[in-house]
């Protein structure tokens, strides 16, 4: 099955940003396959590209059911054009406003996806990526897993995000306890975490340090 008329004028009249993880992708791959429909199909790509390494997207990509090596190919080299010339590396930011809109596909995501973004000594973006998918508790987003990667980036700060699919940008108590708790292990790393974002599926935010709740235990 073809992508959807309807995919394409909404690009076209809307711009990019309007459309869904999933349309860009099916846009990209534009067909199914006999045993996969394309929407299935771009689905499981996402899933690929939230949550593997970026060394391992390709040969990911290509063993999914109903992708292969030339929409592999597509979609790879999709991203690094998209990295190129619209990506986030080396922008700075000094503020939750400055990095949301890097994060804001995250907005639609059915379930909880916890995010880390890795700052450089001049709070420059060097990488985002989803750390885990689900309900977040203490035991998904512990201080290895959150760290893991910015230690290996030379990361000198961090900001975490993550999106509540109910629409409710308050803090719950795991959120701040989440919080302090990755505060605690960054002081000690010398990785200092700067702030901590809530997604609504409304594309709205709330930030913990410009909503004057501290990201530090007291």
């Amino acid at each position: 099955m073809a992508e959807k008329p309807d995919l394409r004028e909404k690009l076209k009249k809307f711009g990019p940003g309007y459309l869904k993880d999933s349309d860009l992708t099916a846009l990209i791959l534009r067909t199914g396959t006999k045993g996969c429909r394309l929407q299935e199909i771009s689905e499981k790509v996402i899933r690929v590209l939230d949550t593997s390494k970026p060394e391992k997207i390709m040969d990911m990509l290509e063993n999914l059911n109903g992708v292969g090596p030339g929409k592999a190919a597509s979609l790879a080299a999709a991203c690094e054009l998209g990295r190129r010339y619209c990506g986030f590396i080396r922008k700075k930011v000094s503020s939750a406003e400055d990095v949301f809109p890097y994060l804001r596909h995250y907005a639609d995501k059915k379930q909880e996806h916890f995010i880390c973004v890795s700052l450089s000594g001049a709070h420059e973006i060097t990488a985002i990526r989803t750390v885990s998918v689900g309900i977040l508790n203490r035991t998904l987003v512990h201080p290895r897993e959150v760290f893991a990667d910015p230690i290996a980036d030379r990361a000198a700060a961090i900001i975490v995000c993550h999106n509540h699919p109910s629409g409710n940008l308050t803090p719950s108590e795991e959120d701040m306890q989440i919080t302090w708790r990755l505060s605690e292990a960054g002081n000690i790393l010398g990785i200092q975490l700067l702030d901590h974002l809530i997604i609504g599926p409304d594309g709205k935010f709330f930030s913990f340090v410009e909503g004057c709740i501290p990201i530090k235990k007291e």
